[in-house]
């Protein structure tokens, strides 16, 4: 669809384009934006905070920028890959470092994390890697899985009981459960074998054993990372968007601009924004709209929604898993030969409060050589702390936070970490998203979504509709603004119609 088809006639004859307000400025609302923007269709994305991008944020620590949100996307679907590629970043996308991670499990086991499995299931439950980390014990528990009866056509659903059930416990908990924790930050048994690892139910009715399951999906991979980030951040993927949005299609994008209501005007949205009064607008200026999407979090696009279908206020918003994110930067020589690889994933059975740690300078060669500019021995470490359903470190201060992520780290480094060393730190905490991969989660947001749908005029993305993370967030965005852009077409060619047939 051009630009002229994205116009719509006014009263003298002239073309006027379609206008669509994009109500959110996180990834979804910039994603759908930009999707728009490009065929012609006048934007405009209002977004209540100060800054746009949602989870992919950048700040200044010890004199670094770096990465106080999402620093990597999954490669699944290439759709992330093909919109950094698209606003100019083919040449930034890098791979992390292949070391990978570690596992900090039980009994103060520390070793690297297996790379054969699938969420930490293993493929060989008798390979070195495995027994590294679960033990003589555990791997022989766990190669039960070959011998016991197989597994009969069905659906699994409980991804922790299906791992306990034929695996055992030591699975489950030192090399599932991390897994988990760090990419869902919920336990095994919240999340729905069918989403979180797609294609397992049917290779268990193929292969007969959970470990035979996961050789077949894994021959069948591509091979690759799993992961990609960009050179400079996921922050510059935001910037590059933005920068495309602002100055190719004149998109406008109003900051600390919170929608206060919706409300029909004519065929299409009348659209109340708390305005910023430094920037010349009115408390509750509004604006003309003719069709709206919506990406904002759930609680907020319910409450904006239910004056259009009193049976959303029904809905209880899900309360996400908050998760506080603690960055040091700081000066150590035994940092220089990457200990934990590229981090540390941790079992429940480790006795340590942080759920992860990311060596960001030893993932990322780019931040590295960034940082040694600074210092021949600075470093970058995150530490991650909390779970769906629990508030471990909601209490703390920010001290005594930092103070904590210096004690998990010295247990998972295997040395203590000197607080002098500690150039800067900075602590950011985030409410994520619902994983789509969480029992009945996908269902529900769906069904959620269909009721929205209903009003005419307006879609609806984000991540808790989507799930976690890129790879889910950016084709959701994306078919939220082609099922618009569909409507705009639809419009104009009715209006083209009317005008021929009255000509």
């Amino acid at each position: 669809m051009s630009g002229t088809e994205a116009a719509a006639p006014v009263g003298d004859g002239r073309w006027e384009p379609q206008h669509v307000v994009v109500i959110g400025g996180g990834m979804a609302g910039l994603v759908a934006a930009l999707d728009c923007a490009r065929v012609g269709i006048r934007v405009t994305v209002l977004e209540g905070s100060d800054h746009v991008g949602g989870a992919l944020r950048a700040e200044e620590v010890g004199g670094l920028q770096v990465e106080v949100g999402a620093e990597s996307y999954a490669t699944r679907g290439g759709t992330v890959r093909a919109l950094a590629e698209s606003v100019g970043l083919r040449d930034s996308i890098v791979t992390p470092n292949p070391e990978g991670a570690w596992v900090a499990a039980a009994k103060g086991r520390m070793a690297p994390l297996p790379k054969a499995g699938i969420l930490g299931i293993p493929s060989n439950p008798l390979a070195d890697d495995v027994r590294a980390v679960i033990g003589w014990s555990g791997a022989l528990r766990a190669y039960l899985d070959r011998i016991m009866p197989v597994l009969t056509v069905g659906t699994e659903h409980d991804l922790g009981a299906l791992v306990t059930r034929r695996m055992g416990r030591a699975v489950r908990d030192d090399l599932v459960a991390p897994v988990t924790m760090g990419v869902y930050s919920s336990d095994p048994e919240a999340l729905d074998v069918t989403f979180a690892a797609p294609g397992l139910n049917r290779a268990l009715t193929t292969a007969g054993s959970l470990s035979g399951a996961v050789a077949t999906m894994r021959a069948a991979s591509r091979a690759g990372s799993n992961v990609e980030g960009v050179i400079g951040g996921m922050s510059a993927l935001v910037d590059a968007i933005v920068h495309e949005l602002q100055h190719s299609w004149g998109v406008e994008i109003r900051r600390d601009a919170p929608v206060s209501a919706l409300e029909r005007d004519g065929d299409g949205w009348a659209v109340s924004v708390s305005g910023d009064s430094s920037a010349g607008r009115e408390e509750g200026e509004g604006l003309h709209a003719d069709y709206v999407i919506v990406a904002i979090p759930e609680a907020p696009a319910l409450d904006l929604l239910a004056e259009l279908d009193p049976s959303l206020a029904d809905i209880e918003p899900l309360e996400p898993p908050r998760v506080d994110l603690v960055t040091l930067v700081l000066d150590d020589s035994r940092l220089d030969r990457h200990p934990r690889g590229t981090g540390m994933l941790v079992s429940p059975t480790a006795g340590l409060t942080a759920k992860a740690m990311t060596h960001a300078t030893a993932k990322w060669s780019w931040l590295e050589e960034r940082a040694r500019v600074l210092a021949q021995h600075r470093h970058v470490l995150r530490v991650s702390f909390g779970k769906a359903g629990e508030d471990t470190v909601g209490g703390l201060s920010d001290d005594e936070l930092v103070a904590l992520a210096i004690r998990d780290l010295s247990t998972m480094l295997g040395f203590p970490l000197d607080p002098a060393s500690i150039v800067d730190s900075r602590r950011t905490t985030w409410a994520g998203s619902i994983p789509g991969a969480v029992t009945g989660q996908r269902a529900r947001s769906e069904s959620v979504r269909e009721r929205i749908l209903e009003i005419e005029g307006l879609d609806v993305t984000g991540g808790w509709l989507a799930g976690t993370g890129l790879a889910a967030v950016v084709p959701d965005a994306l078919a939220a603004a082609g099922r618009i852009r569909h409507r705009v077409a639809q419009r104009v060619l009715g209006d083209i119609a009317s005008g021929s047939s009255g000509s």
